[in-house]
């Protein structure tokens, strides 16, 4: 099957419920159908080729049962890859009776899957399809029946569907979940050309190892991983260990998934609160160190306390107390005392980040800390994203480029690049263009200044900015690129003329069911 067959099947899968609109709601129903049945299809694919084998049906569940109880009681790896009984695989799942219970016996069949298959906990067994709001089923049997049957249209199977190809369909789906969810949308989504752009940056040697600290669902760790593979084909063993942490349960389990449809199952997803458990920590109460560190995480978050950051036991905020109103300079000095002596990380943060308080005469905590990141000359680089690209804001955001060992060559600079013309417009939201990508990683490998893109500072001009390290306060653009085509100025005024003309209409008939007049009379 090929990839666009394949993401139009899922897609068409999530719409049966109840239309593309509200198909994103209903997100952490859909997406463990979807794993199931590939687990589900590959074992049945397994357990022909062992029928094939002995010629016999009932010999071959013999020798794979008694082969998968004591791989359980061994630790071991079994046989095939995931054991799923009769009682409990998609055949019975689909040809269970839409009798008020199959919600029940699918959430009982994931679960038994999961008693069989430990490496599975955390992702089959979150989600209750018999869930209730306000006494009613969230998804009732009809509608439940209706997507089993439209997943049942194709298999997913070893020969049906490679890994690869399967793992970029379901980071489709998850991107059509993103673009009909907004806000919420960026605590599992980035957008894939911004992820692969810090796949690039990062370029992972092999033998290594890559945390992700907020890792949503999984998707910077896994472009890093198949960039890797891109990269060194002749290596495949030598692909960097994943790790990642999520604190959202449902955004966990699709993480794990996500490793297992990408063939990445030797993954370390952890769930939890990476600021207050980190859940990777070495012999000796230490944190565990990466060579490389991805992360997009919640942009001015303020939930976490002076009181966390001045008594961790893991000594991670040394550079300062960040403000109660953003942690973002919190998580930068997490994951730079999560690198190993030749770490490197690429941080997607707000622009605020790395200019807040700069120019002010009183004290700030946050230009404070910037200040020791320089001192420190860990600032590798601050790349400008273009406006518009994230979920969850129409802002710009930033990429932090740190290094902890910095080449000889670039050691006391750091390289500001303005990309923030680099986009399209598209619906819902702008896109990074390869071409602004590509720009981007020339001008990092060459470490070079470029007209209207790039500079290469001193820390001694980060000083000179009182540590504002905002590429457009360095790299000017041409002001000619931020002029539209009268074409596309006059459709997003039809557009705006028209969601105007709809809301009045709307408006109207509303006040109309309350018998009142269109002038408040």
């Amino acid at each position: 099957m090929d990839i666009s067959t394949l993401e139009r099947w899922l897609w068409d899968a999530a719409c049966e419920i109840r239309g593309a609109t509200d198909a994103p709601k209903f997100k952490d129903f859909i997406l463990p159908l979807v794993f199931f049945k590939r687990l589900s299809d590959v074992f049945d694919d397994e357990f022909a080729a062992y029928v094939t084998q002995y010629g016999s049906e009932e010999v071959a569940r013999a020798i794979i049962e008694a082969d998968h109880a004591d791989a359980l009681a061994t630790g071991r790896k079994p046989i095939v890859r995931f054991y799923i009984p009769q009682a409990a695989n998609w055949h019975a799942v689909r040809h269970h009776p839409a009798d008020g219970k199959l919600g029940e016996f699918v959430t009982d069949a994931f679960r038994r899957a999961v008693e069989l298959n430990p490496d599975l906990d955390g992702t089959l067994n979150v989600k209750d399809y018999n869930e209730r709001q306000s006494g009613q089923r969230i998804l009732d049997d009809d509608r439940l029946v209706a997507l089993i049957e439209v997943l049942n249209r194709h298999r997913l199977g070893l020969h049906n569907a490679e890994a690869d190809i399967l793992g970029r369909a379901y980071e489709y789906l998850l991107r059509k979940f993103a673009e009909g969810q907004g806000q919420s949308a960026g605590e599992f989504y980035t957008p894939k050309e911004v992820g692969w752009l810090m796949a690039e940056l990062l370029d992972p040697e092999p033998y290594t190892t890559m945390d992700d600290p907020t890792c949503g669902s999984g998707g910077l760790l896994i472009k890093s991983r198949l960039y890797y593979h891109q990269r060194h084909p002749d290596k495949p063993g030598g692909a960097p260990h994943l790790y990642g942490q999520e604190l959202n349960p449902a955004t966990y389990a699709i993480a794990k998934m996500n490793m297992f449809l990408h063939d990445f199952g030797n993954a370390a997803i952890a769930i939890g609160d990476t600021m207050r458990r980190p859940a990777f920590v070495a012999e000796g109460a230490g944190l565990m160190r990466f060579r490389y560190v991805t992360a997009n995480p919640m942009w001015n978050q303020k939930n976490y306390t002076a009181e966390l950051y001045e008594n961790d036991p893991y000594g991670r905020f040394a550079l300062g107390t960040p403000p109660a109103s953003s942690a973002d300079w919190g998580w930068v000095q997490h994951m730079a005392a999560s690198l190993d002596d030749r770490g490197r990380a690429a941080i997607v943060l707000d622009t605020g980040a790395v200019s807040r308080g700069s120019g002010s005469k009183s004290s700030n905590k946050e230009r404070s800390i910037r200040q020791a990141f320089v001192e420190n000359d860990w600032i590798e680089g601050v790349i400008l994203l273009p406006e518009n690209l994230f979920y969850n804001t129409t802002a710009p955001g930033i990429i932090l480029l740190l290094n902890r060992a910095k080449p000889a060559e670039r050691r006391g600079q750091i390289l500001l690049v303005n990309a923030s013309n680099y986009f399209v417009k598209e619906k819902p939201k702008n896109v990074l263009t390869d071409e602004g990508a590509a720009a981007v990683v020339e001008v990092y490998r060459k470490w070079e200044t470029r007209e209207k893109l790039s500079r290469v500072i001193t820390l001694a001009e980060a000083q000179e900015a009182d540590y504002n390290l905002s590429p457009s306060l360095f790299v000017e653009v041409n002001d000619e690129a931020y002029h539209r085509a009268l074409t596309q100025i006059l459709a997003d005024l039809s557009e705006a003329r028209a969601q105007r003309e709809q809301a009045d209409s709307n408006l109207r008939k509303v006040l109309g069911t309350l018998r009142l007049s269109g002038t408040g009379e």
